[in-house]
């Protein structure tokens, strides 16, 4: 009886805790992370420490939840695991300015330096004798420090300022850092928090790079230089940062399962502690309003603290209001070409043959053309033609040259199923989608990716022809490709969906088919299969794009240390650069046309005038809590912003988005009704206020603008400003007057102001809504 009643009792017992692990375990899917926002001036007498008032603060809601990480620098407040009633109920407690779910961010993803000309600049960066002293902060994947882009031979000690940390790990102990590459840290906690335990058996829970990508954007911005550098044998050169002399710190904040704001948030309060200059984010998430925007917020801290935050514009164009990070107080980055290309031709049967480019530096195809096919003719799956995984015949593709459709699955794991086929070769054929953009890859097979028209051409050879043959000749690395730059198609576009009256992106930087140092972890194309190791990778995105201008920052900051970070951007944009010396604006691959400011902002990035602008926009942080008031955001969304407790507006003053001193112009016109109403016309009123940098001198003013159904008048009051010293300012009023026109018309042009020896240019865009 007793061995039975023992038995009984375990049993009851076991059944109670299986019911209380499925409960914690259902508590615990119904958990999200949260980001809560506190007003540091309201914390209670009875408390001495913030951590210990934010700790009481989730206690009173929650008997289980734990803090993640507690913020101090860039933002006031903690993150933690919530259920949604437990998320409500804290917002409602004394102190909490807002609690914002959790954001899960994505990665935007050599010759460099003589297409920007830096090699223009190295004078005055040695004259300087602060080079060394500026730090680039990358928020990435990490970095692998054995990279010959992060050694340290010429640089002189560590500068006594930095607080930065060398974190280890079983793989990156404290000798991983160098006098080049100066901090490295990883945050975990939000990504574990909601994915789980890191894998270790396939990324490392330390600061080093199993992907790659952090690697690539943090040897782009502040790489030094390293002869002999390539791909394969591709873009074979001397590959260097933007600032090759500046210091680097690495804070991997993404994983593989992606970038989480908490992380990110923590990874930006470290930097900026730190004693980083310049931060450089290659990701995103979309876009949402500034309070509730955690890079924006994170931005805003450390733009205050005298850091430029620098950020991709996103990768989800040529459709427009697709861009990330549109913060005013963000440096927002689209991407170009270089004039540097890697041909890969194919030749038909018929003798005619088509431009494509690739990578691939294996065994060449035989000399006599294959048979080709068209891989949705070599399928019995609706989603043949896109050559995913298990979709191909082996008996219709094996020994020939497959063409497949972009799409869907990642270009190269394409020819990978290709191979997989028995195919000898593939030739990637873009869509209506991707039209004529090429990004070269470093194919697994014979391969060669070609544009929209000349795929439907080779598809129609197909076709018409009953014994169609192709083969791939490979032409290497070629330079001084004309026109250059020109606009990516990936590159997301404006207009600005949050505020349409600030023009984003801000500018373009090269962002195709770029050279950096890669991870030692995975081979070129990323795929489990590819066994190749290389040095350096060619990859392309808004992501390559983003650490060009923050390394060129950084150069900025080591000759100008004074400047702001609004002065910093406002030289980068204002010497930016929208047509060709021919006159021609920037050709945009997407549209066949030129580029317009809600493609390019300001342009192309010119380094050697940007160093020596003339006038510059400044702005400070009343400036940005002015823009905030005008529109309209509450006491508690500006305390979430700008860590302002208490912070009201002014009623007695007239706030106005247009009186942002920035250095670009996107004028909104309202139509009645949405329809045009003849010949009334609307003026709008922009005012800046430009600051001398340079010597004494007059500037005399230009403005124009081209609008398709209507002429636009712009009126610069006064039209000429004369400065007698450096650093004294000027305000003048851009007066914009244009008829109604139909809701959606646009309009684009450009207002200048030079002295004879500077250029300083600012984009206009015009809508009517």
């Amino acid at each position: 009886m007793l061995h039975q009643h023992s038995t009984m009792t375990s049993t009851l017992i076991l059944s109670v805790l299986v019911l209380l692990s499925a409960t914690c375990h259902v508590l615990a899917s119904n958990r999200q992370t949260y980001i809560v926002h506190m007003a540091k001036s309201e914390m209670p007498a009875k408390f001495t420490e913030h951590h210990d008032w934010y700790h009481s603060s989730l206690q009173s809601v929650s008997d289980s939840a734990k803090i993640l990480y507690s913020y101090n620098t860039v933002v006031h407040g903690f993150s933690t695991r919530l259920t949604e009633e437990e998320a409500e109920a804290l917002a409602d407690q004394y102190g909490v300015l807002s609690v914002n779910p959790e954001v899960r961010y994505e990665l935007h993803t050599t010759r460099t330096p003589e297409f920007l000309h830096l090699d223009k600049t190295d004078g005055m960066e040695t004259q300087s004798g602060t080079g060394t002293d500026v730090v680039v902060g990358v928020l990435d994947t990490g970095v692998w420090p054995e990279r010959k882009s992060y050694d340290d031979s010429g640089f002189g000690p560590v500068p006594a300022n930095w607080k930065g940390t060398c974190q280890t790990g079983k793989d990156f102990n404290s000798s991983s850092c160098n006098r080049k590459l100066i901090g490295a840290q990883f945050f975990s906690k939000g990504y574990e928090a909601s994915m789980g335990p890191i894998d270790e058996t396939k990324e490392s829970r330390s600061p080093r790079d199993n992907d790659g990508h952090g690697t690539h954007t943090s040897s782009t911005a502040a790489g030094s230089p390293v002869s002999d550098a390539n791909l394969l044998g591709y873009a074979s050169g001397t590959a260097r940062g933007m600032a090759a002399k500046a210091r680097v710190a690495a804070y991997k904040v993404c994983w593989a399962g992606g970038c989480f704001s908490s992380d990110i948030l923590a990874g930006m309060e470290a930097a900026v502690s730190d004693g980083c200059h310049v931060l450089s984010l290659s990701l995103g998430g979309g876009s949402a309003d500034y309070y509730r925007d955690s890079v924006a917020i994170g931005a805003f801290s450390a733009m205050e603290k005298g850091v430029l935050v620098s950020c991709s514009a996103g990768n989800a164009g040529p459709s427009p209001s697709t861009l990330s990070n549109v913060a005013p107080w963000i440096t927002t980055v689209g991407a170009g070409t270089l004039d540097r290309d890697f041909p890969a031709y194919v030749v038909l049967g018929n003798g005619k043959n088509y431009s494509g480019v690739s990578l691939y530096s294996g065994k060449p195809l035989p000399n006599s053309p294959l048979p080709l096919i068209y891989a949705g003719n070599a399928t019995n799956s609706s989603s043949g033609s896109l050559c995913m995984p298990n979709t191909l015949i082996p008996e219709k593709v094996a020994g020939k040259i497959v063409l497949c459709d972009r799409g869907i699955n990642a270009r190269v794991q394409k020819g990978y199923v290709v191979n997989g086929a028995g195919g000898a070769g593939m030739v990637l054929a873009n869509t209506a989608a991707n039209g004529e953009e090429l990004v070269a890859d470093a194919h697994l097979i014979p391969a060669t990716g070609v544009g929209e028209k000349a795929g439907n051409a080779i598809k129609s050879y197909l076709t018409s022809d009953p014994n169609p043959t192709a083969t791939i000749q490979f032409g290497g690395t070629q330079v001084n490709i004309r026109p250059s730059p020109v606009m990516a198609a990936f590159s997301s576009r404006g207009p600005n969906t949050i505020t349409p009256e600030i023009l984003k992106p801000d500018l373009i930087a090269p962002g195709v088919n770029i050279l950096a140092a890669w991870t030692g972890a995975v081979g070129p194309t990323g795929l489990s299969v590819d066994q190749r190791r290389v040095e350096f990778n060619i990859i392309s995105g808004t992501s390559m794009s983003c650490p060009h201008v923050s390394g060129l920052a950084a150069l900025i900051k080591s000759i100008h240390p004074d400047w702001s970070p609004a002065a910093v951007r406002s030289a980068l944009m204002t010497t930016a650069y929208s047509s060709y010396s021919t006159g021609d604006g920037i050709f945009d691959t997407a549209t066949g046309e030129a580029a317009t400011p809600f493609d390019i902002g300001a342009g192309h990035v010119d380094p050697p005038n940007a160093v020596d602008p003339g006038l510059v926009y400044d702005l400070t942080s009343e400036d940005y809590l002015d823009f905030l008031c005008a529109l309209n955001y509450t006491s508690y969304q500006i305390a979430a912003v700008a860590k302002r407790s208490n912070y009201t507006c002014d009623s007695t003053k007239s706030y106005a988005v247009s009186n942002l001193n920035y250095p670009s112009f996107s004028v909104a016109f309202a139509t009645a009704n949405g329809e045009a109403t003849g010949s009334a016309t609307t003026t709008v009123k922009h005012v800046r206020t430009v600051t001398n940098v340079g010597a004494a001198g007059v500037y005399k003013a230009t403005a124009s603008a081209k609008v398709d159904g209507g002429a636009v008048s712009i009126a610069v009051e006064p039209s000429e400003l004369s400065f007698s010293k450096s650093g004294e300012k000027k305000s003048y009023t851009v007066s914009f007057t244009a008829p109604s026109l139909p809701s959606g018309s646009t309009g684009f042009g450009q207002l200048v102001w030079s002295d004879g020896k500077h250029i300083v240019a600012s984009p206009i865009a015009l809508t009517w809504t």
